[in-house]
């Protein structure tokens, strides 16, 4: 949520000519519910769905009986008829060729879901105060580097465009056309069977235009802009505000749109007007800075002295077959037999070398003589 106090109304002629400001709306403030934007999204962009089947018969126009048992074959209903190879083949079954599909689809199936109004209420409010945010609008990457700011609302005289040319016009010099040229680049084929079926392509969502009068020509001037939607302040819809169940759309509003917020949503003083009984969800937190609430005075003058770290017990049983000091202490001649044994260990493998080099000098002393008779009978050995 954000919490300017004013918000500027900017000239759609001159971009950077403020005419007036406006308070900001309550609806702004409201809590960011992804949690319920996910819900309604998920079931509201289910109404739109077509019912589709299979033929009832399909998989089931066969002549086919199964054999019994005692044929050592599996009791699938198999093809009658012979001379061909279809004859005794398997029908009927999901797992055969030419087979049913398990679990058909009906047209009766419950393709549609109802959604409580409240709950679709504040998902759309959740929805349009995360469009003030810039990190998620910059999230869902529309680019917004160029505007002068978020919420970007112009005066009401942009609603008398009647031309795409002028509309367009207008886009470059507020900024926001940088975004209409990412939806252009990104339009992409659909992968997929998807595209035999009159929706070839694919196109992101560009800047949502919202305008708070009926049949105003704004909307017949952006029409064929690629990816720029129009709608009206009191009809608004989650699956333009967040597409995809994301939140953070870029929204350039109008000024009659604008002010007409508190009326639609109404605040966290006073209910909204056009809607009964319904009032905005107060945050959770007013802070969401966890850190600076754990370290605030008021948090660390009520909480209890960190405790230090207690020996549970004192005597720790050992192995003293595997643990030399507490064998120690249970045998203290063990130390003496240790050392004994290391000592006679260092002995012996002293004595060892030593008579390894003795044989390897005897054996480098040995005369000519000596030597030929000794590869003599190496060789009569072999």
């Amino acid at each position: 949520m954000t919490a300017r106090p004013a918000i500027a109304v900017w000239n759609f002629e001159k971009p950077n000519e403020v005419t007036e400001t406006v308070a900001l709306p309550g609806v702004f403030q409201a809590p960011i519910r992804l949690d319920i934007v996910h819900f309604v999204f998920c079931n509201i962009n289910k109404n739109r769905r077509q019912a589709h089947g299979v033929d009832p018969r399909a998989g089931h126009k066969h002549s086919a009986e199964s054999w019994g048992t005692g044929r050592a074959v599996a009791r699938i209903p198999r093809v009658s008829g012979s001379g061909t190879n279809r004859s005794g083949q398997g029908a009927f079954g999901n797992m055969c060729r030419k087979g049913r599909m398990f679990a058909p689809l009906k047209t009766w199936r419950r393709w549609h879901r109802r959604v409580n109004i409240k709950q679709k209420r504040h998902a759309v409010a959740s929805a349009v105060a995360a469009t003030a945010i810039v990190p998620l609008v910059l999230a869902r990457g529309h680019r917004v580097s160029n505007i002068n700011e978020l919420p970007l609302v112009f005066n009401n005289a942009v609603e008398s465009i009647d031309r795409t040319k002028d509309a367009v016009a207008w886009l470059k010099r507020v900024g926001a056309f940088e975004d209409v040229e990412r939806v252009v680049d990104g339009r992409t084929i659909r992968s997929g069977k998807g595209k035999w079926r009159n929706n070839r392509y694919t196109t992101r969502k560009g800047p949502l235009v919202i305008v708070g009068t009926e049949n105003t020509k704004l909307h017949t001037a952006l029409r064929n802009v690629p990816g720029v939607t129009v709608a009206n302040v009191h009809r608004l819809n989650l699956l333009e505000l967040a597409p995809g169940g994301q939140l953070g759309r870029f929204v350039i509003w109008t000024q009659s749109a604008f002010t007409a917020l508190n009326g639609v949503f109404g605040t966290h003083r006073y209910a909204a007007t056009e809607r009964d009984n319904f009032t905005l969800q107060r945050p959770i937190l007013s802070n969401p800075d966890i850190a600076r609430i754990i370290n605030s005075n008021e948090i660390q003058s009520r909480v209890r002295t960190s405790k230090t770290d207690e020996v549970l017990h004192f005597v720790q049983k050992n192995n003293p077959l595997t643990n030399n000091r507490f064998r120690d202490r249970l045998n203290p001649y063990a130390k003496v037999q240790r050392d004994a044994e290391r000592a006679q260990n260092d002995t012996r493998r002293k004595a060892r070398e030593d008579a390894k080099k003795a044989h390897r000098g005897a054996s480098k002393s040995l005369t000519a003589e000596q030597k030929k008779v000794r590869n003599t009978r190496r060789s009569a050995s072999k």
